[in-house]
């Protein structure tokens, strides 16, 4: 099934919330879905309520150490699965540079281990172009790139659709991305022209679903809780439900048929 990473060079545009809800609504629809949390930040591991032992026993382990993927793999609060992330990761960069073995090492773990086989992988990148946001892009079959109803939001997803440009010529195809609106609200003048501008300069790749601002999205993170745990009868909740019925019609997830059957436990040594 398909691996998403969901990027974007400016922070505060929904990126691990969006994962976050994307998640869980694969797993309510039976996708058993692995989350990767590749910032530093771990804001993902931390509302999820992931017990975090040591650096080794996350993303960095496998970065540092070689640990297998598998081995990493801990029971999300949300339904599904995730790899945790720790501020350790910070040092990747540093210790590795910026060469193609580890470029390539995320994409190769999820190669040999087979984690998506039978469900999709997805990946809450760090908003910064460097050694980890790449390893997700390199190894994604998608990107979905959240951008905020903002003027800096705007400049900051024209940077990213520089980049994903740039990187076609590297990995040899066009990136396929989308591009999902956030924090839209409605009553400001503002928020249409931008979304008017998104159109006219993404076309097809823009999502016609949008996020609106919302006190219940703003709120489930606060409490530890996806949007539809918190306040499924939301208009965030909506929101994203819509976002997500758009992108699993368009096969962004993968084949229905793929669904997984076997029980989340399983999947985590398959």
């Amino acid at each position: 099934m398909a691996r998403i990473a969901v990027f974007n060079q400016k922070g505060g545009v929904g990126k691990t919330t969006t994962t976050l809800n994307l998640a869980a609504l694969l797993a309510a629809e039976g996708f058993a879905p692995l989350a990767i949390d590749l910032d530093p930040q771990a804001h993902l591991t931390a509302i999820t309520g992931m017990p975090v032992a040591s650096a080794e026993a996350t993303l960095y382990g496998f970065f540092r150490d070689g640990h297998a993927l598998a081995s990493l793999v801990q029971a999300g609060r949300y339904g599904g699965q995730l790899i945790p992330a720790h501020l350790e990761l910070s040092r990747v960069d540093t210790q590795f540079g910026k060469g193609p073995n580890v470029l390539n090492r995320l994409r190769a773990g999820l190669d040999k281990e087979a984690l998506d086989t039978r469900r999709p992988v997805i990946i809450d990148c760090c908003p910064m172009l460097g050694v980890l946001s790449l390893s997700a892009i390199f190894a994604a079959d998608h990107v979905l790139v959240p951008v905020s109803a903002d003027y800096l939001a705007v400049k900051g997803a024209m940077q990213v659709e520089k980049t994903l440009n740039a990187l076609q010529r590297v990995l040899g195809r066009r990136v396929d991305r989308r591009y999902v609106v956030t924090r839209f609200d409605g009553r400001r003048k503002m928020s249409w022209d931008i979304l008017e501008s998104f159109k006219a300069k993404f076309g097809a790749d823009l999502c016609e679903a949008r996020i609106s601002e919302t006190v219940a999205i703003a709120e489930s993170p606060f409490s530890g809780k996806d949007v539809f745990a918190h306040a499924g009868g939301s208009r965030g909740a909506a929101d994203y439900r819509a976002l997500f019925e758009e992108l699993d019609q368009s096969g962004f997830f993968g084949s229905r048929s793929s669904r997984a059957s076997m029980p989340v436990a399983e999947l985590a040594v398959a």
